[in-house]
């Protein structure tokens, strides 16, 4: 999508420009790259390694995204899909939204933005250590790929390369070089995830 954001809009509004000029959906990382490259104010601009400006970051993008979809089944104009690896906008069907919030904890939690304010770094330590246990079948593999940036499917996929990222990325997020403990686990969780598939 070519034309800027204008930054005098919400950040909703914001993801739904960027969505509707995305039919077939876009991750959670593609909506914050895509927020950053048009320089919007309503995120951190800050590196995503910290647990913290992640977890923010995260949380903004996903309040926003949960206020776009009650706003847009409110007045039956489309449906967004809402997921890490995947947000979509799809066509409007009537009584589908009101099932879908009773049956969606998440939105409860991303629409409470004391959930933003008082999470601590410990907080976010045993959010993503329970990520990956959410994470089932295809859906783990998915995450894990696309922890390693391997998810957008531009080289073919073997073992060998997905090793070759893995040991690029432990280089890169090691403690010693100012990495965090918490985003090497989680590389090595992906690693041990992808061996499963890959070998």
């Amino acid at each position: 999508m070519s034309h800027e954001l204008d930054p005098n809009l919400s950040l909703s509004d914001q993801l739904h420009e960027l969505l509707r000029g995305a039919p077939e959906g876009l991750s959670e990382y593609q909506l914050i790259q895509a927020l950053k490259a048009h320089h919007s104010t309503h995120i951190p601009h800050l590196e995503l390694t910290d647990k913290l400006v992640l977890f923010r970051t995260h949380f903004l993008v996903f309040n926003a995204l949960y206020l776009l979809r009650d706003r847009l089944s409110g007045e039956g104009l489309a449906h967004l899909a809402i997921s890490p690896l995947c947000v979509q906008l799809l066509p409007y069907e009537a009584g589908t939204a009101a099932a879908l919030s009773e049956l969606d904890p998440l939105r409860e939690y991303y629409l409470d933005l004391t959930n933003l304010r008082d999470t601590t770094e410990d907080d976010v330590e045993r959010l993503l250590a329970s990520f990956w246990t959410r994470m089932q079948g295809s859906e783990e593999k998915l995450a894990a790929l696309e922890l390693f940036g391997l998810h957008n499917g531009n080289q073919p996929l073997s073992l060998a390369v997905i090793k070759q990222r893995y040991r690029q990325l432990v280089s890169q997020h090691h403690p010693d070089r100012g990495g965090s403990t918490s985003r090497l686990q989680s590389i090595n969780k992906a690693m041990e995830i992808l061996q499963r598939y890959y070998s």
